[in-house]
């Protein structure tokens, strides 16, 4: 069922594939079955052809791109559902990709939304299990996020907004060359480097992985919790690894500012108080900081959700804090949430699917990284007396 449900999703073209990678996200939602199959949804599609392409340019654009560009690659890097990237270089000599809007999608798109808009509308009415999920709210918060991923204005904007937060920390994250970016076309520094996951390559560079493993969680508890403002998307094809050598862990280089999460410092601090609490096993602390966000109301049986909590998480109580791995714990609060009809809000959600995913890289990277004891250090050195933090934590 989860596989077939992909593929539907997959041939239903890009607003569909789209809403598969966002459920992937809410594991609040969606069963881990689920959640796992969508997580594989590939975005891909036949490539626009060379002349559809240097007119659009043209259009968007509203001159010759050769202007702008002293060269221009007519075989896409990569071709999706909304777009595809193009290599290019500047009359400058600068190396740049060019992210470019497909044709059409833009109305493909809202019009797949009014279907599910009707769609949601008809759930809506439907009793039972169906009734605990927002549905009618989820797809306007879905709607707001693949408007958002298809206007490249916006994702410039974010892409600049995260490299001035992350100023100072071992990060690159790629300029903007603004006068050849529309809301249609998206021209970035082109990035080069090792992907994350090529642990080979990584080897070959001389990369101090376990470094890099610090670093990387480092820069995503910054964007989470000092500044609210985070990238969302850290899949491998992301996220890649520049410089190296003998003790040195490498520049993390993030692309692809499309989907990002926004958090106000209430969600941020709940978030540090389930967290931390489900590492201490400290289930009643974690139901507390569930209930003020809203997330288990009143009628909830606190007893009843706190039992089976413990139950669920009793093999990770022996573990230590050095060792413990986050993912088991927040998948045994995600059952019990499910099984309670609770729902975290998006950002919430988000959130807690972005920390674990880069648990799960940083693991890859150092079969010994365990994110808890990051994770204590980073929350003491940020909410605790010794203010925010100016770099990672030593010895972490």
């Amino acid at each position: 069922m989860p596989r077939q449900v992909r593929e539907t999703l997959a041939e239903l073209g890009p607003t569909f594939v789209k809403l598969g990678q966002v459920l992937s996200t809410r594991p609040d939602i969606v069963p881990p079955r689920f959640e796992a199959e969508l997580s594989a949804l590939q975005d891909s599609a036949p490539q626009v052809p060379a002349d559809a392409v240097r007119r659009a340019l043209r259009r968007e654009l509203g001159r010759d791109p050769a202007t702008l560009y002293a060269s221009f690659d007519d075989v896409p890097i990569a071709a999706a559902s909304i777009g595809q990237v193009h290599g290019a270089t500047l009359h400058d000599g600068r190396e740049v990709v060019v992210k470019l809007r497909r044709p059409g999608v833009v109305s493909t798109v809202e019009e797949d939304l009014v279907v599910l808009g009707i769609g949601a509308a008809l759930v809506a009415r439907l009793p039972g299990a169906f009734r605990r999920v927002d549905v009618a709210g989820f797809v306007q918060q879905f709607a707001e996020t693949i408007r958002g991923e298809l206007d490249y204005v916006a994702e410039g904007r974010n892409a600049d907004r995260a490299r001035a937060d992350l100023a100072g920390l071992p990060v690159h994250i790629p300029f903007v060359v603004w006068e050849a970016t529309t809301h249609g076309v998206l021209t970035l520094e082109r990035i080069g480097g090792v992907k994350i996951d090529d642990l080979a390559g990584l080897d070959d560079a001389r990369v101090d992985r376990p470094a890099l493993a610090r670093t990387l969680a480092y820069v995503y508890l910054s964007m989470v919790f000092t500044h609210g403002f985070f990238h969302a998307d850290p899949h491998p094809g992301n996220l890649f690894v520049e410089g190296g050598g003998d003790g040195e862990g490498g520049r993390l280089a993030m692309v692809d500012f499309g989907m990002v999460g926004t958090v106000p410092p209430r969600v941020r601090n709940a978030l540090v108080e389930i967290l931390l609490a489900l590492v201490t096993h400290d289930t009643r602390r974690t139901v507390a900081a569930m209930r003020g966000l809203g997330v288990a109301p009143d009628a909830v049986d606190e007893d009843s959700f706190v039992t089976e909590l413990d139950r669920l998480t009793a093999s990770s109580i022996e573990v230590p804090l050095g060792e413990l791995r986050l993912a088991p714990l927040v998948a045994d609060l995600m059952t019990v949430s499910r099984r309670h009809r609770l729902t975290f809000p998006r950002e919430l959600a988000l959130l807690v699917k972005t920390v674990v995913m880069c648990e799960g890289l940083a693991a890859q990277l150092d079969p010994d990284f365990a994110l808890p004891g990051v994770l204590v250090s980073f929350a003491a050195d940020t909410f605790g007396a010794g203010g925010p933090p100016g770099a990672p934590p030593a010895g972490q």
